[in-house]
C-alpha cells in the first residue's frame, strides 16, 4: 500500500513539475517578447526623435524624407481616443450597472448580455472598421474625426462594459443588502456604495479601453482617414499614430521609416504612462473599498 501511494505521489510531483515548467517558459516567452519589441522601438526611435518632431506638423514632402512632426498625429490619436472613450462609458457604465443591480445572476438575459459582449469583444478591429466604413456608406458620412470615434467607440464599448461588470461582480453581496435593509434605493446603492466601491476598478477599466483605442490602426484605416493637418474639425479627416506609423514604415525612405519608428516610441510611452497611471490611481481609490 506504501509503495502504491508512494508512486501516486512521485507521479503527482512530476506532473506539477512539468506545468511549473510550461508556465515558466511561457512566462519567459511573453516579457522576452515584450522586452525584444520594447528594445527595438526605443532604440530605433529615439535616435529619429526630437523636439520638432513633437511640435510641428509635417511640411511639404514629409513622406519622402523632408523636414516636420507628427504633431497631428499625436493631437488627433489623443482627441479621436478621448471622444471614443466618452461615447463608450455613456453606454458601458449603465449596462454594467444594470446587470449587477437590476437583473439576477443566473438571469438567461444576463447571460445572454455577457455572452454577446465576450463574442464582441473577440472580434478583429478590421471587422469593426469594415462595419464603420458600411454605415458611412449608408448614411454619407465621409472619412472624418467623428467617423472614426464612432468606430473605436464600438470597438472599445465591449472591453469598457465587460472590464467594469467584472469589477461590480467583485462587490461583497452584503453591502448591498445591508443598505437595502436600511431603506436605501437601488439608484442610491448604485451611486453612493458600488460606485465609491468600484470607482478604482472603473478608472482602470476606462483607461484600459482608451489605450486600446489610441493604438489601435485597422478600425480607423478606412473611417478616419489621414491628413497632414491638425484636426480641426469633426468632419474632417484626421491623422493618428497607428496609421502614421504603417504609412511611414511601408516608405523605401530610411529617414522616413525612422520618423516611423519615433512614432511608435511616442505611442508606447502614452500607453506605458496610462498603464502606470491607471495604477496609482487604483491604489490611491482603494483605501475607500471594503475587503
Amino acid at each position: 500500500m506504501g509503495k502504491l501511494w508512494g508512486k501516486s505521489f512521485d507521479k503527482r510531483k512530476i506532473e506539477e513539475n512539468i506545468f511549473k515548467g510550461l508556465m515558466v517558459f511561457s512566462m519567459l516567452v511573453v516579457l522576452g517578447s515584450l522586452g525584444f519589441i520594447l528594445v527595438t522601438v526605443f532604440a530605433k526611435g529615439f535616435k529619429a526623435l526630437s523636439w520638432e518632431m513633437l511640435t510641428q506638423g509635417p511640411q511639404g514632402g514629409y513622406y519622402i524624407g523632408k523636414g516636420g512632426g507628427i504633431l497631428n498625429a499625436i493631437l488627433g490619436s489623443l482627441i479621436l481616443g478621448i471622444g471614443a472613450t466618452f461615447l463608450a462609458f455613456l453606454f458601458s457604465f449603465p449596462i454594467a450597472f444594470y446587470l449587477n443591480l437590476y437583473l439576477k445572476k443566473k438571469s438567461r438575459l444576463a447571460f445572454l448580455i455577457r455572452f454577446s459582449l465576450d463574442i464582441l469583444w473577440g472580434v478583429p478591429s478590421i471587422v469593426y472598421g469594415a462595419f464603420g466604413f458600411t454605415l458611412m456608406l449608408f448614411w454619407g458620412i465621409p472619412a472624418s474625426l467623428f467617423a472614426g470615434m464612432l468606430t473605436i467607440a464600438l470597438l472599445i464599448l465591449p472591453i469598457m462594459t465587460r472590464s467594469i461588470d467584472e469589477v461590480l461582480k467583485m462587490i461583497p453581496l452584503e453591502l448591498k443588502e445591508a443598505a437595502l435593509s436600511l431603506g436605501s434605493t437601488r439608484w442610491e446603492i448604485a451611486t453612493k456604495v458600488i460606485l465609491r466601491q468600484a470607482s478604482s476598478g472603473i478608472l482602470t477599466g476606462v483607461l484600459m479601453a482608451f489605450g486600446r483605442g489610441i493604438s489601435d490602426a485597422a478600425a480607423v484605416l478606412f473611417t478616419a482617414g489621414f491628413t497632414d493637418s491638425l484636426p480641426y474639425s469633426l468632419f474632417k479627416p484626421v491623422a493618428t499614430l497607428p496609421l502614421s506609423i504603417f504609412f511611414q514604415l511601408g516608405t523605401p525612405f530610411p529617414e522616413v521609416q525612422a520618423r516611423g519608428y519615433a512614432s511608435a516610441l511616442v505611442l508606447t510611452v502614452i500607453v506605458l504612462v496610462l498603464s502606470i497611471v491607471s495604477r496609482l490611481l487604483s491604489k490611491r481609490f482603494t483605501r475607500h473599498i471594503i475587503k
